[in-house]
């Protein structure tokens, strides 16, 4: 069984009136990358900084190893962060950054040089030792936060949005890095951001956010897949979500009609949030009883088609490899394992803690 870690006990932040933690609980475990995602505002880094020690909750407690931690400064927590500017020391040399902390630490000659190696093979840049971290790529100097905050052993690693300033190719190298690297160290990986597919490809359990409350907690396929609620299936990726009502299990109507889907356990006749992904809709001609409608739009984006289709009033995203004209008239086909039906609000608090 896993290990937890960090506890997160109740915990609240407010800056003036804006409150920026509601009342969250959230174990993490030990070795796992675990990313915070969610829209500017909804209170990721806050939780990041308040784990790391430069902000104190308002209310709750921070649980690390067993032990509440909610008071400790930061330099006494055996966690390191990397931020997104990566804040190199830029009057020192590679090696001279790497080893800041092992010296401040009072580490001996020996044990820093071999710390400087490891650390420099496991970012894949050795033989950079004597390099001016300013004459560096953005790519390179963010290898070196990270071989900074791993030679001093840190039980957590903070990375807050540190793919931000790299371009689309480098950023999409470096997550395959930050994964080998988790996975190699055993240090427990905390990430922020609010690129879905980076928290999708990277990360062992994704933590949706919005409004300062925790929306969902599961693993990229839980979330993607079977999201809670309409914000996550609106946030994470690309969906088609429509009022819906539950007309007994495995049975939905929708737009009048019924359909048949997967979902049990909610009661007869209940209003639901209907949900269903572009690239689980299959296109033909039109058909007597199934959803028809009219092609608004077509966009080509290299490997596939995003298709506006209308339909019963409602526009419909559909995503395709094989091409249709505007104008054109189809028919509109969904599998049942592909209808997700998610729980609508059932209070004004569930209402603001799930708002779109």
């Amino acid at each position: 069984m896993e290990k937890e870690l960090i506890r997160l006990e109740n915990v609240a932040k407010a800056f003036g009136n804006l409150r920026v933690l509601d009342e969250v609980d959230l174990s993490i475990y030990e070795s796992e990358f675990i990313t915070l995602l969610g829209p500017s505002g909804c209170g990721k880094t806050t939780m990041l900084r308040i784990i790391g020690g430069f902000e104190m909750p308002d209310m709750g407690r921070v649980i690390f190893d067993g032990k509440d931690i909610t008071n400790l400064p930061p330099n006494k927590r055996p966690i390191n962060t990397v931020f997104q500017k990566y804040s190199l020391f830029s009057h020192m040399n590679v090696e001279e950054n790497i080893a800041f902390g092992p010296k401040i630490a009072g580490k001996s000659d020996d044990y820093i040089r071999d710390k400087i190696k490891y650390a420099l093979k496991l970012v894949n840049l050795e033989g950079y030792e004597k390099h001016d971290v300013t004459k560096l790529s953005g790519g390179q100097q963010q290898r070196i936060a990270i071989a900074r905050a791993v030679v001093n052993e840190p039980k957590v690693l903070l990375l807050d949005e540190p793919l931000s300033a790299l371009d689309l190719k480098l950023r999409r190298n470096m997550r395959r890095e930050l994964v080998r690297i988790n996975k190699e160290t055993g240090i427990t990986f905390i990430f922020v951001t609010h690129d879905q597919e980076e928290a999708l490809s990277m990360s062992d359990r994704v933590v949706v956010m919005n409004q300062g409350y925790i929306q969902q907690v599961g693993t990229p396929e839980d979330v993607y897949n079977e999201p809670e609620n309409a914000f996550v299936a609106d946030f994470i990726g690309d969906s088609n979500i429509i009022d819906g009502v539950m007309v007994r299990d495995r049975l939905v109507r929708i737009f009048g009609r019924e359909y048949p889907c997967v979902d049990e356990g909610f009661p007869e006749e209940c209003p639901v949030d209907v949900q269903i992904r572009p690239e689980d809709i299959i296109l033909d001609a039109p058909q007597e009883g199934a959803f028809n409608g009219v092609v608004t739009n077509a966009v080509f984006w290299g490997m596939s088609y995003d298709i506006n289709v209308e339909a019963d009033g409602f526009e419909w995203l559909i995503q395709s490899t094989t091409r249709r004209t505007v104008g054109e008239r189809v028919s509109l086909h969904v599998a049942p394992e592909n209808i997700q039906i998610m729980s609508k609000p059932q209070s004004e608090d569930e209402e603001v803690a799930r708002n779109v």
